[in-house]
């Protein structure tokens, strides 16, 4: 640590650290890592001033520098941090400022006087072809990374230095899929452009891009406006890429041009799978999700709370347009990679709806994956999901009878003992997922707030920047990790701190490769009983969580030989 007068203090922390305002962080320095090639590693310079600056520079100097970025932890307004009843495991529980966006630097950043900052520092790492070419690169190298603060006039204020030591092998490709409920209708509304106009797509594909380069490799595809969190009797603004027209009262003729352009959009930018979007409304499948068509040369909505989910009308609709879809699928090639749901979060009370809406579909669609966000194992005993998603809560009863293909999600439900990523929660308890995931062998993950910009039930618009809590009904972080910036997405140290979770599945299994699944699980579990990592019972701190990682890349270079 340096000082400068006793005016000016900064800390070198972990990733996992949030550095609020109002107290000293209380964890302690971490000034060395370990990280693969084609990984990104974060870590995070906190300061303090006893003065106020008005516009202090940052400056980084590493043979990383081409691949390093440093961004300016900003506070975000939590009204609602928890629900009532929080477990013990939460940083706070009162309403307040809390670190998660990360602002890019631009003309420099402001100190406040006794207030604690942090500067977030990201080394996207290049591949190891690329990095043995660096100064100083070699098999396996330790690289300095020094970040000095100075004041307005340019003198030194104080700073740090990092040394990232990076391992002599590549992170391998995510094997997880991962989706995060895209939702492209709060970016239209959010940004002020008309859905699908060229504005629209040029942001779509900025938001595409960065949800990929996070993870996410399955992505939520609006064939028609996705029937989630709508209010009964209300809708979403329509973002629909299946362009319809009606020409008698069962005629329909269907235009997939939006739809391609999409997937070619989803594809150049990294996404493998496609999610379509439910065709059945939420909670029960009642009722068919809104549908526009053009009828005599005017746009209405011919489908929607009105229609019952096993109508006739809404049966031929569906005769019609699904075979012409599993054409379009089996032309652009991407039938493999092709998801359907029929209704989200269905239980035993709608056990006879969630079932005429499923052989409406299993008719034309039954080559295909389905899955569904689900927690009852009475419901999926019925056979009619392949493919369960339990909440992480909710998913010992599936992992005790074995089954297979399993994936998990949580949200708003899943606010005690369980990993989440709310603003409230110490980072340590939103990255253990990964090595949750992977112990386990739970395949695909699913989250419902990408980016929902809107109240609960999609009533109004918000401004993600004041309300975080979706109108006070989902603690904050819930509803969204990316923040809408003037050109595109800014992220939260929630959305990086995700990201490595995923990265330690990667490295767990280029282990695995190495040495085995059993071998990898016992690295990281070293010091812990074989129970002691399960999905609500792990070690909360992020000095286990860090060391856990260090040892799996030490096994991964030492298996190697480096």
């Amino acid at each position: 640590m340096e000082a400068t007068a006793a005016t000016f203090e900064t800390r070198c922390l972990s990733s996992l650290t949030k550095v609020f305002a109002d107290a000293a962080p209380a964890d302690r320095p971490v000034q060395r890592g370990t990280a693969l090639w084609k990984e990104t590693y974060a870590f995070q310079v906190a300061y303090r001033s006893s003065r106020a600056i008005g516009r202090m520079q940052i400056a980084a100097q590493s043979p990383l520098a081409p691949y390093l970025s440093l961004r300016e932890v900003g506070l975000s307004p939590s009204e609602l941090p928890t629900l009532e009843n929080p477990d013990p495991g939460y940083l706070r529980t009162a309403p307040g400022l809390y670190p998660d966006p990360l602002y890019p630097l631009e003309d420099g950043i402001r100190a406040f006087p006794g207030q604690w900052r942090s500067v977030w520092v990201t080394i996207a790492l290049p591949t190891r072809a690329e990095g043995e070419a660096l100064p100083g690169g070699k098999s396996q190298a330790a690289f300095p990374i020094e970040i000095a603060f100075e004041d307005e006039e340019g003198a030194r204020l104080g700073g740090e230095t990092f040394s990232l030591t990076v391992i002599s092998a590549e992170l391998p490709e995510q094997k997880l899929i991962h989706t995060e409920w895209f939702h492209a209708d709060c970016i239209a509304t959010q940004y002020g452009v008309g859905a699908f106009s060229e504005e629209h797509w040029l942001l779509l594909e900025r938001y595409i891009r960065n949800a990929a380069d996070h993870g996410v490799n399955m992505l939520l595809t609006p064939l028609f406006t996705p029937p989630l969190d709508t209010a009964v009797g209300g809708e979403r603004p329509t973002v629909q890429l299946i362009g319809v027209t009606r020409l008698g009262e069962d005629d329909y003729r269907f235009d997939f041009a939006r739809l391609e352009r999409w997937v070619r959009m989803c594809r150049e930018a990294g996404i493998r799978y496609f999610e379509f979007s439910h065709l059945f409304t939420q909670w029960g499948a009642k009722h068919a999700p809104k549908i526009v068509a053009t009828v005599n040369g005017e746009e209405q909505r011919i489908f929607g709370w009105e229609t019952d989910a096993g109508s006739e009308a809404y049966r031929r609709f569906l005769d019609q347009f699904l075979p012409e879809l599993v054409r379009f699928i089996e032309t652009q090639g991407i039938g493999e990679s092709s998801y359907f749901h029929v209704s989200d979060e269905p239980s035993l009370e709608h056990l006879g709806s969630y079932r005429q809406a499923r052989e409406l579909l299993r008719r034309h669609l039954s080559g295909f994956k389905f899955f569904e966000a689900l927690s009852d194992y009475a419901f999926y005993e019925q056979g009619l999901v392949p493919t369960p998603v339990p909440a992480n809560n909710h998913i010992e009863p599936f992992l005790e009878h074995g089954v297979e293909p399993l994936w998990t999600y949580y949200c708003v439900g899943q606010h005690r003992d369980v990993s989440n990523r709310f603003f409230s929660l110490p980072s340590a308890r939103n990255r253990i997922i990964g090595l949750q995931l992977y112990k386990h062998g739970v395949q695909g993950f699913l989250h419902w707030g990408f980016n929902f910009w809107y109240t609960q039930y999609s009533i109004r618009a918000v401004d993600p920047f004041r309300v975080t809590d979706a109108g006070g009904a989902f603690p904050s972080g819930d509803a969204f990790v990316v923040y809408p910036g003037a050109e595109g997405p800014i992220d939260s140290l929630r959305w990086e701190v995700f990201r490595e979770a995923l990265q330690d599945i990667r490295a767990l299994e280029l282990l695995e490769s190495l040495r085995g699944k059993e071998a990898a699980i016992a690295v990281f579990m070293q010091g812990l009983e074989q129970g002691e990592l399960t999905f609500s019972q792990y070690p909360a701190d992020a000095e286990w969580l860090l060391g856990a990682r260090e040892r799996i890349n030490l096994a991964i270079a030492e298996a190697l030989g480096a």
